[in-house]
């Protein structure tokens, strides 16, 4: 049986995403960083959005398509740097989905959705753009925070995280509050959203 479009495109950003030459350890096995992150971010969507629209399950999947490919260290290591460097990743993850979908027959009208949520143009104003910021978050929070606390001082890490709560919905922070956090990050989290 022929795939469907949406299959398609899904196999094609998970094409891309396998090339990563970075790899991330899970349990002794080995994967490409970008191809284990478009994988939670699609498990970690489905999860708390059962009936997610196919361009929100694409957009959740190419979030990071090919990110190795714009180095952090190309650019000035302050905040303006840092902001630039993320302007310029959205655009190609925009670019390069939209590439592939186009390649497998989607319209305009839908290519420019995805982009749309790409591009983070619309969080907190549109419902899909939220959701993927939440999804982004809990992503992030889920399987990425113990590490990123261990590198940085506390300070700091209250500081992501407090700009972390302020990105989601109600109900990402909801579903924030229910993930498994070390003793010690768990009291960083308290600190942190506690008015």
């Amino acid at each position: 049986m022929k795939p469907t479009r949406f299959e398609s495109a899904i196999a094609l950003i998970d094409k891309k995403n396998s090339d990563d030459p970075n790899v991330y350890n899970v349990h002794g096995l080995d994967y490409p960083k970008e191809s284990l992150y478009s994988q939670r971010m699609s498990r970690t969507l489905l999860l708390n959005n059962p009936n997610a629209s196919k361009a929100l399950q694409i957009a959740a999947r190419a979030q990071h398509i090919c990110r190795w490919k714009i180095p952090r260290d190309e650019y000035p290591m302050d905040r303006v740097g840092y902001l630039k460097w993320r302007e310029t990743l959205k655009k190609m993850h925009a670019d390069m989905t939209a590439a592939i979908l186009k390649q497998v027959g989607y319209d305009d009208e839908f290519i420019n959705r995805i982009t749309a949520l790409i591009t983070k143009k619309l969080i907190k104003k549109n419902e899909e753009a939220q959701i993927l910021e939440d999804v982004v978050c809990l992503v992030f929070l889920d399987y990425y925070f113990e590490e990123f606390s261990e590198k940085h001082d506390p300070k700091k890490v209250i500081d992501i995280l407090q700009k972390t709560w302020k990105k989601m919905s109600d109900k990402g922070r909801n579903e924030a509050l229910k993930l498994q956090f070390s003793a010690k990050n768990l009291k960083l989290v308290k600190e942190a959203i506690t008015p």
